[in-house]
């Protein structure tokens, strides 16, 4: 690595061990001041190869990706359960603090989605890890797709009765949105009711756990379901889980998105094959053509800062 990356994973470094110092990590002035500091760091446009740290630099990043979530998982509930409080809870869902940056993922999301979608809206949606804040699915519901019925799952009931709360007194949100305390390697046949499945950002906290999941998903959905999934690219990978596209199998990578602004997360859509790709050789099994793995780059976003160029992955089937 370069100097600069250099710089950056040893300022990384001296974050993550500030953050496990801490006594908790439930909201505060020292923890909002920490993690601040720790997502402008690692949102430095820098080209840095996360595959070529350092077995410690490695273990610092599995750690501290474990340390984010459960500190956003934190946040995330007592918001929730303050904006719960109130007697229209939406009408005041401005004053969560990263309120602004899910409405530029979630445009971002809906932009890519509808290129994918070309005959109709989807009818029915599941999100995967909704947590006690939904905000992807309230701001979707509430702004891009209208008519879609939402089905969010989480494995911690605790959430979902917040994230529940939030909704209960909207009378068209409440009429769309859905909520199952499910483990989701656990739901099989209700996934195949679904035009799209996004998969949060935080299910599967490594590697090995994102692919079982994504195999899960690939042997469930239905033929032709859109699967859109979150990772990070560059620093950003010290705060979430990366997906390497190989590991979509059973899936056709579709796009993929890099920000480059205060936009965290990555963002890739593929489509589950209609069809199984089967070899000559039956003996062999069913061979899935993987995304192009070393032709991801990093992309700037447009002049006014919210859209990010996209770059199209075409796997032709013979």
């Amino acid at each position: 690595m370069g100097c600069q990356e250099d710089m950056v994973v040893e300022k990384i470094c001296e974050i993550y061990d500030n953050i496990s110092s801490l006594e908790s990590l439930k909201p505060s002035k020292d923890v909002n001041m920490h993690f601040t500091n720790l997502v402008l760091t690692c949102i430095q446009p820098i080209p840095l190869d996360v595959t070529k740290l350092s077995n410690h630099a490695q273990d610092i990043r599995s750690h501290l990706i474990r340390l984010c979530a459960e500190a956003e998982g934190l946040l995330e509930s007592h918001f929730s359960t303050l904006l719960g409080s109130f007697q229209n809870p939406l009408d005041h869902i401005n004053i969560f603090p990263y309120y602004s940056n899910y409405l530029k993922l979630s445009h971002l999301e809906f932009t890519l989605l509808i290129d994918h979608c070309t005959t109709h809206f989807p009818t029915r949606v599941a999100f995967i890890g909704s947590g006690p804040l939904p905000l992807t699915s309230i701001v979707l519901a509430s702004y891009h797709l209208r008519t879609t019925t939402f089905h969010n799952y989480d494995i911690d009931a605790s959430a979902n009765s917040l994230a529940q709360n939030l909704i209960s007194s909207d009378p068209d949100l409440s009429q769309r949105m859905f909520f199952h305390t499910s483990d989701i390697m656990d739901v099989s046949t209700a996934l195949r009711d679904y035009e799209v499945v996004f998969l949060a950002a935080l299910v599967g906290m490594d590697k090995e756990e994102k692919a079982r999941v994504i195999d899960h998903l690939a042997k469930h959905m239905a033929p032709g379901a859109l699967l859109m999934l979150r990772s990070a690219h560059g620093a950003r990978a010290f705060l979430y889980p990366v997906i390497d596209l190989c590991d979509l199998q059973g899936f056709e990578v579709l796009s993929v998105y890099h920000p480059t602004d205060e936009v965290v997360n990555s963002v890739l859509i593929a489509r589950k094959f209609p069809v199984p790709v089967h070899s000559v050789d039956q003996t062999l099994g069913p061979i899935i053509l993987p995304g192009k793995c070393s032709e991801i780059q990093t992309f700037n976003p447009l002049s006014h800062g919210n859209m990010i160029e996209e770059l199209a992955i075409e796997e032709q089937l013979s």
